[in-house]
């Protein structure tokens, strides 16, 4: 399978099975496009009818041949061999590697896109876990990660900080059993920035390996979705910690992660203004809602979100052409190697590797699925008794999803997010429509930031 698009004055040929980029003239281009579909001379008279006299017999034949070798060369018209090895997928063995604790079934702040109902998860009582619940919980994890190594948590909520104190013992217990199991422990928290001071921030930057800051961007749109519990904007509460934390943060990992809704499909102003105060790792997720939610974002918004993307990664080539490189996840694409096998078919690995605990100590396939009736897979004392459950998440790949099987993004996108499926569609084999088309862009784009930042090198 091969994807061609245009953009930014790039002409851009991606072979799909193989991931190989091309970056290619009009020529090439237009005969890569006929290719499989027209013989040889019949593409030489369609590029005489519409080049005239521009190109040569011998321009045509050569920009054949030059095909025809990365055909050999398995870079373009490769065959899907990932299809052959889901039979073989289907049977393997897992492993738990991450879990999503949810330290905190509460939150300080009221945000009105929150999944989570200000932590109380479709019914559940708002409160903390226990320190003896996460014990409990990372001794499940070592126990049913085999030989598997480098293990990871993340403090998730609500708000993680509401329960620090069993963030600092549930961290300190963690690398106490490192040595004897024979695991390292990554540890990552997310975090609205409320509560921040200088002992939780120099905690971090010493144990915590990423740290994600919820900011959504401009005073006027973080507050507009993220006020206090008494109505009142966030931002002014939060901004002066979250640039405190990055300023002492140094060569550590950490995102500034925000959220764009129908509020503000300008959203690059929020990436300019995040990069203004002073943070140079940056996402920007669209919302995910209900389309009778005013903010919601709504199938006559891809055009324009598609074209902030184009202007966004734009953005980001002008800086690196001065010297002043941003990370932006959406556009980070290893176009060399990429991830192995299995994660480029089932992606994050929900309800088999990766696994959410609540405060209770209950079991669920994703932090997105907590207190959704059905889903429960069991709790950290008595290991997991939904068996099935289990198996029909292993089973999800992008060759189980119609939606997927001829998608030129699947293998960086993975088949989308499972709860997004089911939150749309009742079904986690299905795939969130917008979701997807957005996903397509952003691969568009990232590609295209590599071809540019090729040339960049190239002139230097």
């Amino acid at each position: 399978m091969v994807h061609q698009y245009k953009n930014n004055g790039y002409n851009i040929v991606l072979d799909v099975c193989s991931g190989s980029v091309h970056v290619v003239d009009d020529l090439v281009y237009d005969m890569v496009e006929m290719y499989e579909s027209k013989t040889k001379d019949e593409i030489a008279v369609e590029i005489k009818n519409k080049y005239k006299d521009l190109y040569s017999n011998e321009d045509i034949l050569d920009a054949y041949s030059d095909i025809e070798e990365l055909k050999a060369a398995g870079q373009l018209f490769t065959e899907d061999v990932y299809k052959d090895v889901v039979i073989d997928f289907k049977k393997r063995k897992t492993v738990v590697k991450a879990l999503c604790l949810h330290i905190a079934h509460d939150c300080n702040l009221a945000c009105q896109y929150c999944f989570a109902d200000e932590g109380s998860y479709n019914g559940h009582p708002r409160e903390l876990m226990s320190y003896e619940v996460g014990k409990k919980a990372l001794d499940f994890l070592i126990e049913n990660s085999g030989n598997r190594v480098n293990l990871e948590v993340d403090f998730f909520g609500g708000e993680p900080l509401m329960n620090f104190d069993v963030v600092k013992k549930l961290v300190e217990y963690g690398r106490s059993r490192e040595k004897e199991a024979g695991k390292n422990f990554r540890f990552t928290l997310t975090t609205n920035g409320v509560l921040l001071n200088d002992e939780i921030i120099d905690f971090c930057n010493k144990e915590i390996s990423n740290v994600v800051l919820s900011l959504d961007g401009r005073k006027e749109i973080h507050d507009l979705m993220r006020p206090t519990r008494n109505g009142k904007g966030s931002y002014d509460v939060i901004i002066d910690k979250f640039k405190n934390f990055v300023e002492k943060r140094g060569d550590k990992s950490y995102y500034v992660r925000g959220t764009f809704t129908r509020n503000n499909l300008d959203f690059t102003e929020d990436f300019k203004h995040m990069v203004d105060l002073g943070f140079k790792e940056i996402s920007i997720e669209p919302v995910v809602s209900p389309d009778d939610c005013p903010y919601a974002i709504r199938e006559e918004d891809v055009e324009a979100i598609c074209k902030e993307y184009d202007k966004l990664a734009l953005d980001i080539i002008e800086r690196h052409k001065a010297g002043k490189p941003i990370t932006f996840f959406h556009y980070m694409l290893d176009l060399n190697g990429g991830p192995c096998v299995y994660k480029r078919l089932s992606g994050c690995g929900s309800g088999t590797e990766y696994l959410a605990v609540t405060p209770q100590g209950e079991l669920y396939p994703c932090h997105q699925f907590v207190g959704i009736d059905g889903f429960k897979l069991g709790d950290v004392y008595n290991g997991i008794e939904k068996t099935e459950l289990v198996e029909e998440f292993k089973l999800c790949n992008v060759y189980a999803k119609d939606k997927c099987k001829d998608c030129f993004a699947r293998f960086y996108c993975s088949g989308g997010c499972a709860a997004n499926a089911y939150q749309f569609h009742g079904s986690i084999l299905d795939a969130y429509d917008i979701g997807c088309k957005l996903q397509q862009k952003r691969v568009e784009c990232a590609i295209m930031i590599k071809a540019a930042l090729a040339d960049l090198e190239e002139g230097e």
